[in-house]
């Protein structure tokens, strides 16, 4: 075992959702080690392997990881956080207990801009997807609020299948 807990140090109200709190834990021994490895894991947004630090989309928010210190944002309360951490200490220790299956990632990655996105969609503004426009659509995609086959165009025509492989891998 890597990790033996995440303690709650604190919470903060959560500005992006009011009603909602940032909780803040600090793990029993330092993430350095293992975030190469969870870098890995589906969903990170964000890896930094200069300041070693790792952010991933939550279905809710966002949870980022520092050497000494977690952070996930948009929780429902205090226990729902204790939860969370208590999740994420068992995903810690069940990614380190994998490490040799996995490769350490050493290259940052970041998260696609919205003008990445609007890019590889069609331009249209067909509003077909339920989006006055484009551009519109692809801030719902960043946030997770649609998916690509909510695109009609993009599902539909053969000369856009290069724009929707890419815009899956991106997303």
């Amino acid at each position: 075992m890597f990790l033996d807990t995440i303690t709650l140090v604190k919470t903060l109200p959560c500005l992006a959702e009011p009603g909602r709190i940032i909780v803040i834990g600090r793990p029993s021994q330092p993430l350095a080690d293992a975030i190469p490895y969870l870098a890995t894991l589906p969903d990170v947004i964000v890896y930094n392997p200069a300041t070693c630090t790792i952010t991933f989309r939550r279905q809710h928010g966002f949870m980022t990881l520092y050497p000494d210190e977690v952070c996930i944002t948009q929780v429902e309360d205090v226990e729902a956080g204790l939860e969370l951490l208590k999740a994420l200490t068992d995903a810690i220790n069940a990614t380190w207990a994998h490490r040799t299956e996995l490769v350490a990632v050493t290259v940052a990655r970041t998260a696609p801009r919205l003008l990445d996105i609007w890019t590889f969609l069609p331009r249209t503004n067909c509003q077909q997807c339920g989006e006055a426009t484009c551009m519109a659509f692809a801030a719902a995609l960043l946030q997770q609020k649609r998916s690509l086959a909510e695109c009609v165009s993009l599902a539909s025509d053969p000369v856009l299948e290069e724009r929707r492989a890419t815009l899956e891998a991106m997303l």
